[in-house]
Parts: structure tokens; C-alpha cells; sequence
């Protein structure tokens, strides 16, 4: 079966691909295994080198980069943009201090006559999204390469030409051949490449089912996976906020790659006391968001990835507003016109049993639900099999912190910001949104063999 990328702003297909072969696959992997035999040997600085020249190389096409995520997910220009300056700070950041977080250890207390190595542990398999094409394998990647594995790249089927272009920037880059392969293949072949000896490790960004299948499939291996997968991020506005700028970052962070990301802001989980006047203000922001043509500079977000994206999103919708939820904004598919777009949308009544408090709504879609308190609303921010990211606000900064420290059960707790990620912290949920940690010092040691020597 082919391979089908369409162009979500036009509905129109743009690329077809053929799946490969049971012989490509093979190829993939003995060439991918080989490079790993020679880059484990490289000295860090000599890996560095390599990932310097490969954030060189997507700054250099980072243009025609961008085109190229636009056309495929969706994503506006200036977006697309970012995404690959950012996949090049990250590939800059590990080159940077790779050789620190890898140095060997000797742990307080330990003989004198031992130390702590790690060692890399062969081909990653790597099982990518759509939503961000390039950073979310280049968050993976980076760390793993610079640790000394190699990496095998299964991504999603309607970004494959995102796929086949991130292997053309490894070859454009000049570094050592084979260190990145690009699979096109289906979700039926993924359980015989993990199972294949030549894998050592699997990392997966993507729903929590599909993380469940492939952490099942690992483990049955015994090899290491991290797996980033859904969430539905509570951002809690408590009654001492400033407004303003809560529904200013509450209407961004849900509006980002139009709302298709694990850790936007989800559920809009705000003080009684404060309701109102958050909903109005909320409300006018997103309204003056512009959606359109992802390609315009006046556009601030676009079309979402695929037509059964749109439509699962709009049956949440209407079965949130069937059972007692009320629009404020947006809830209605567009008449006419061509492709995936949905509006911005704000639902206010949203309690439990809705899709809108129970599921991740992943498109720009806002559910506010009303808390009695501060004690009511942390509540209801861990009421989520969830646990990605969090955002609290507050104008008493000390409390937050102690809130966000001690009370919400997420792997990342931002206040008075947007959640986000950097490649100097670790990025990562608990619950059902994850084991393992990517970025960072904790991510590049995700894959390698914490080895101990003992030397008499």
C-alpha cells in the first residue's frame, strides 16, 4: 500500500511513496548496525563535529525545509521556521556538552578503584509523529547519536517526505554514512524491526495507545523504550492572576501547530471567583488569532494535519456540547472551502463525562472548566490519566512554585508561562503519558549501558 502525503491546507495529494521492501528494510538495518560498529569508537569530539555540520546543514535549507513541513502537516511558514532552527540548536546543544554528560563517574561513597562508564548501545529505532516532522526526531536523535548509537526512522506515513529529507540532510552534511536510514513502512512491520537483534532500543513519540503496543513489544525483547505520548495539559488560573496574561498565554499555548501538540494547553481549569472575566478575555484572544493559508505571513495557525483528525475533533466537540458543555467561540465545521481547517474554539461548562474533560482534544479547541477553589482546582488538574505537562498562574510567584512543585502531578510544571521544551531539560510524563525522558542530560543516557568497572 503507498505511501499518501496530502497538503491539509488544499485537501489536494502532493507525494506517493512506495513501502519498502523486505529487502530495503534489511539493507536499512545491517547498514545502520555497521555504522554504529565505527561511530561507537569515534571520540566525543569527533561525534560533535558531526552534529555541528548537521545543524549547519538544516540552517542552510532551512527554507525549503520549512516549504516542505507546510505542505505536508499544515504547519504556517513562520512556524515550520522555527522548527528546524530549533532542530539545529539542539543538534549545536549536544555537540556543546555531550562529552560532560557522558564523562565516567565514580559515585559518592564507591571504592577508589572503580568508576561508572556509558557506553552506547547499538541502532534506535525511532517511531516519529506528524505534528512536529523534523524536531521530534531530532530531540531523539541528537542525544542518542551523540551518545554513539545509530538511528532507524519510522515515521508517520503523511510526513514521508519530511522522512526521506531528514535522510538527505545527514548525506548534505557529510557524516559518516548510515548513521540515520529512513524506513517507509507500515505499523504492521514495526513489531519484526523491534524484534530484529540488530535494534537495541526503541523510542516512540505518539498516542498512549500506540505506546502501550510498542512498549509491549519492547519489553517482550527486553530492550529500553521511551515512549512521549498524549497528554491533556491543565494550565490553572487561581483567583490572584493576572489575567491578561494567563488568557494571552492560555489562547497561544492552545493555538500553537493549532493545537496539535502533546503538551498544549488543553483544559482551562479556573477559580469560580475569576471565571467570567478569564472567559471573556480567553475568548477575545482566540477570536483575533487568524487562521488561513499557511503559507501568509498573517496567518497564525492553520489547517490541522488530516481529514479524520478534523472530524474526531468535531465529534468531541458535539458530544461535549450534547452533554451540557456551552460554546463561547468556534464549534461549527466551515461550510465551503477546501481542506482540514477548524476554528478556534471555546467550550465553558465542561465537567466530567464530556470528551472535553475525560479525552485529549488535540486541535485548537479550549475547554474551561470551573473550580471552587485553589484546593478544587488542583484537584481537578490531576483529575487526568494525563501527566504531561502543567502551567499555573499566579501573581505570588513562592506559592506557585510550591504549588507546582508539591501538587500537580506532571513531568513538566511551568508558571505563568507556556509549557515548552528545551534541549537542556529533561522533557517527559508520568502516567499515561510516558516512561522515560528525552532531552538533556537524562535523555542522552536513555540509551547507552551504565557500566560499571571495577579495577583490582
Amino acid at each position: 500500500m503507498p505511501l499518501v502525503s496530502i497538503n491539509p491546507a488544499t485537501g489536494v495529494q502532493t507525494q506517493r511513496h512506495r513501502e519498502h521492501t523486505a529487502g530495503q528494510i534489511d539493507s536499512a538495518l545491517a547498514e545502520t548496525h555497521a555504522a554504529f560498529l565505527d561511530w561507537r569508537h569515534l571520540p566525543v569530539n569527533e561525534r560533535a563535529r558531526h552534529l555541528t555540520a548537521l545543524g549547519t546543514t538544516l540552517r542552510r535549507q532551512k527554507n525549503t525545509l520549512a516549504r516542505l513541513i507546510t505542505t505536508e502537516m499544515g504547519k504556517p511558514l513562520s512556524a515550520a521556521r522555527l522548527e528546524i532552527e530549533k532542530c539545529a540548536a539542539c543538534c549545536d546543544f549536544y555537540a556543546r556538552h555531550a562529552a560532560r554528560f557522558l564523562k565516567p563517574e565514580r559515585p559518592p561513597g564507591s571504592p577508589k578503584n572503580t568508576e561508572v562508564v556509558f557506553e552506547p548501545l547499538g541502532v534506535v529505532l525511532a517511531i516519529m509523529p506528524w505534528n512536529f516532522p523534523f524536531w521530534q526526531l531530532f530531540r531523539a536523535a541528537a542525544p542518542a547519536l551523540m551518545a554513539g548509537n545509530t538511528i532507524l526512522l519510522k515515521h508517520a506515513s503523511n510526513t514521508s517526505g519530511c522522512a526521506l529529507a531528514i535522510e538527505r540532510v545527514f548525506i548534505k552534511a557529510r557524516v559518516p554514512a548510515g548513521l540515520l536510514r529512513t524506513l517507509l513502512v507500515s505499523s504492521k512491520q514495526i513489531p519484526a524491526i523491534i524484534k530484529d537483534p540488530r535494534v537495541r532500543g526503541v523510542t516512540l513519540t505518539g498516542s498512549t495507545a500506540a505506546g502501550r503496543k510498542v512498549g509491549a513489544l519492547a519489553g517482550a525483547v527486553l530492550k529500553p523504550a521511551v515512549l512521549e505520548l498524549g497528554g491533556s495539559d491543565p494550565y490553572v488560573i487561581l483567583a490572584d492572576a493576572d489575567l491578561d496574561l494567563a488568557a494571552e498565554v492560555c489562547a497561544e499555548a492552545r493555538l500553537t501547530n493549532a493545537g496539535q501538540s502533546c503538551i498544549a494547553a488543553k483544559r482551562f481549569i479556573v477559580v469560580e471567583s475569576v471565571r467570567a472575566t478569564f472567559e471573556i478575555k480567553l475568548t477575545a484572544r482566540m477570536a483575533a488569532r487568524r487562521i488561513g493559508d499557511p503559507t501568509s505571513k498573517n496567518t497564525d495557525y492553520g489547517p490541522l494535519a488530516r481529514a479524520d483528525l478534523r472530524d474526531e475533533l468535531h465529534a468531541q466537540v458535539h458530544k461535549s456540547v450534547k452533554r451540557g458543555a456551552r460554546v463561547l467561540l468556534g464549534g461549527n465545521l466551515p461550510e465551503n472551502g477546501k481542506g482540514f481547517f477548524y476554528p478556534a474554539t471555546v467550550l465553558t461548562g465542561v465537567r466530567p463525562g464530556m470528551p472535553a474533560y475525560d479525552e485529549e482534544l488535540f486541535g485548537p479547541v479550549a475547554a474551561i472548566i470551573s473550580a471552587k477553589d485553589e484546593t478544587d482546582a488542583l484537584r481537578i488538574a490531576n483529575d487526568t490519566a494525563y501527566g504531561l505537562g502543567a502551567a499555573l498562574f499566579s501573581r505570588n510567584r513562592r506559592r506557585a512554585r510550591a504549588l507546582a512543585r508539591e501538587h500537580i502531578d506532571a513531568g513538566m510544571v511551568f508558571v505563568n508561562a507556556q509549557v515548552r521544551s528545551d534541549a537542556s531539560l529533561p522533557f517527559g510524563g508520568v502516567k499515561d503519558s510516558g516512561l522515560g525522558r528525552e532531552l538533556g542530560g537524562f535523555g542522552i543516557r536513555e540509551f547507552v549501558n551504565v557500566k560499571t568497572l571495577w579495577i583490582e
